[in-house]
């Protein structure tokens, strides 16, 4: 990671406050008051919203970087589908090749979709990605037409495709940081933005003891079985964590989480972060005498076409809170009976979502 990215996370996750974020408070000034007035534009009906002929579900965050939003995406899909809804996801594809919609395949080029939306395509749903989220949407369902619900990933601030249901995801750990709007802090929107969605889901580290606040909800991250990135059907052998030669590498949002999960299992070796959504090549990972490379799968996805057999990808699974799922599923088969009627949930509401 650059050294002035990293610079900047240290004094927005920081204790106490530092002489950079008052630097760049003006700034921040300035953000939250565009901020305002494009959510003021939709709230008036100045900018256009969207509606879906089906209802949409918006997973995503406030703060900048990864929260946890696609393994919940991934489980709420699962748990979905679980109740006999269809779903399929939208996302806008990150760093891709192109800003058009199309439809995304388990085996495509992360520079052609982005990296989330391939791990999404593994679930067996239809996937679009598209800059416009709502064109996404639509171009999906003309192509799906039996899908029912549509669940967008880290569509929080992308206002112009109307939602029925919203779900922010905190990190447990790192929270809002220190509560400041870009740049001075991580934040996207205020802190009181989360008084207005319908769920707040915070992510714990593994089987944490800790517990949400009151009225949200908690969501777990579990590790599953290594894969090896050219033979899947390969049994990881763990001496491998603990050979000092062996590397860990992460280009997500928050490295450290990665790799301290792995020192908790023993692991020795060394470790390199890249920035989140890195772009790798096979230079990057060449990692000579190396006789193990280990990353996350948002990584194997962008490593694959040139991996070689020292190559292990750990998948994660997210475990949500089933209370949350049933009050999704609550605010669905409202929206639809709404829908139904001819009416929308939100008319006459001042709620921006509407």
């Amino acid at each position: 990671m650059s050294r002035t990215a990293a610079l900047v996370t240290r004094s927005w996750y920081a204790p106490h406050p530092t002489a950079l974020s008052a630097a760049l408070r003006p700034l921040a000034w300035l953000f939250g008051g565009i901020v305002a007035l494009r959510r003021c534009a939709y709230r008036q009906g100045w900018l256009r919203r969207v509606r879906l002929p089906v209802p949409v579900v918006v997973v995503g965050n406030i703060t900048a970087g990864g929260a946890g939003k696609t393994p919940l995406v991934a489980a709420l899909v699962d748990a979905l589908r679980a109740r006999g809804f269809r779903p399929g996801i939208v996302s806008r594809g990150y760093g891709r090749r192109g800003r058009d919609p199309r439809g995304v395949r388990a085996t495509d080029d992360a520079r052609d979709t982005g990296d989330e939306p391939l791990i999404l395509a593994e679930s067996g749903v239809p996937v679009w990605v598209g800059s416009d989220r709502a064109a996404a949407a639509q171009a999906l369902l003309a192509a799906h037409p039996d899908v029912d619900v549509i669940v967008a990933d880290d569509g929080l601030q992308h206002y112009a495709l109307a939602r029925d249901v919203e779900i922010a995801v905190v990190d447990g750990e790192r929270a809002l940081g220190n509560r400041l709007l870009l740049p001075a802090g991580p934040l996207r929107e205020p802190a009181s933005r989360l008084a207005s969605v319908d769920a707040v889901v915070r992510l714990f580290a593994g089987r944490s003891s800790m517990h949400p606040l009151a009225g949200e909800f908690s969501m777990s991250h579990e590790a599953q079985p290594w894969q090896n990135l050219v033979d899947p059907a390969r049994a990881f052998d763990a001496a491998a964590l603990r050979d000092p030669a062996t590397v860990a590498i992460a280009g997500i949002a928050h490295p450290d989480r990665f790799f301290g999960s792995l020192i908790a299992h023993g692991f020795a070796g060394r470790t390199r972060a890249f920035a989140d959504h890195h772009r790798y090549s096979r230079d990057d990972v060449a990692f000579a005498g190396a006789p193990a490379i280990l990353m996350t799968q948002k990584d194997a996805v962008k490593c694959r076409a040139f991996a070689d057999a020292r190559m292990w990808m750990l998948p994660i699974r997210a475990h949500v809170d089933p209370a949350l799922v049933d009050l999704v599923v609550e605010k669905l088969d409202g929206s639809q009976v709404a829908r139904d009627a001819g009416v929308s949930r939100h008319q006459g509401s001042a709620d921006p979502r509407s």
